[in-house]
């Protein structure tokens, strides 16, 4: 991994050299320029350990200059939990909005934690965690997202949940609407990574801007010795038709640059299959490699795909 520091100086002098020759600098394709059956995007997530090792001097406000230059991805996925406290800020937004412009950056969506239950049983504290949602809706507007991605954590009998689950998503998908933002549901835990659960909770929410995020690697509904886990391409097949994002889960690669515990060919073939072109996250989880090589390797793995199925 690179300290901030001395990137920076790279960084700059490879920003001088693209202005001098432009067949050199990075540039964004346009809308249908390219053939590739789907765009790529980074989720913030990967690089998690970077984000928070203060010795490295990297922030959220450099997510933006770090997809670009290292690894040549011009769309971003933020995680609020690297700018909790600036969803307000407008002078913090409008400087990364500046960043990005700056390096050619589309903002996809902003991933939330943190922000209350959305299914809570308590109807007060539902209210408050929706409410905390709302100043979310407004950065991811201001941004450029078009979505925000949610939990839709909740407690309770499997009915139940389902009941306030969509009371919650529906109610804060009335005011993203009033922007022209989804909200948009990550199979995340507990029922939530049962697809067949989730997929009602969708169709009883009833709002067109509220969809899915399937993530290829989040199907285990309890961990732990007796871990149940959905079938991840059942759960993805079945999650696609309210999908509005998809998050590519990496964590480890065999010795021809494949994922070891997904088959990438036919999870993208799921994908593809059910009408959808639009950003595939990369969220590199794994252990080793480092963060940067393991965002490179699904970069690879997922353009390799790309051909495959174009």
């Amino acid at each position: 991994m690179i300290a901030r520091r001395s990137f920076l100086k790279t960084a700059a002098a490879t920003t001088a050299i693209g202005m001098m020759n432009p067949l050199t600098a990075f540039a964004d394709q346009a809308e249908g320029e390219s053939d590739a059956p789907f765009k790529i995007s980074l989720a913030e997530w990967s690089l998690h350990n970077t984000l928070r090792d203060e010795s490295m001097g990297w922030t959220n406000l450099d997510f933006p200059l770090l997809a670009r230059k290292q690894f040549d991805i011009d769309a971003v996925e933020y995680v609020n939990q690297f700018f909790m406290d600036k969803a307000t800020d407008q002078k913090y937004l409008d400087e990364l909005q500046l960043r990005c412009d700056d390096h050619g950056i589309k903002n996809v969506l902003i991933m939330i934690d943190r922000e209350g239950a959305l299914g809570d049983p308590d109807s007060a504290a539902r209210k408050r965690a929706v409410e905390n949602h709302y100043k979310w809706v407004d950065a991811a507007k201001f941004l450029g997202c078009h979505s925000i991605r949610v939990n839709a954590q909740s407690s309770g009998s499997y009915t139940e949940q389902i009941k306030l689950a969509s009371e919650g998503l529906r109610s804060l998908s009335e005011y993203a609407a009033k922007q022209d933002i989804g909200v948009i549901v990550e199979n995340h835990g507990g029922l939530s990574s049962n697809a067949a659960w989730l997929a009602v909770v969708i169709e009883r929410a009833g709002m067109d801007n509220c969809g899915t995020l399937p993530d290829f690697g989040n199907f285990y509904i309890t961990r732990g010795e007796n871990a149940e886990m959905f079938d991840r391409y059942q759960g993805t097949q079945a999650l696609m038709p309210y999908a509005k994002a998809v998050s590519a889960k990496f964590h480890e690669f065999d010795e021809n640059g494949e994922e070891t515990t997904i088959d990438y060919k036919r999870m993208m073939k799921i994908v593809l299959d059910a009408g959808y072109h639009g950003h595939v996250g990369i969220e590199w989880e794994g252990a080793t490699p480092d963060e940067f090589t393991g965002i490179r390797k699904s970069k690879a793995l997922l353009e390799k795909v790309a051909k495959e199925l174009a």
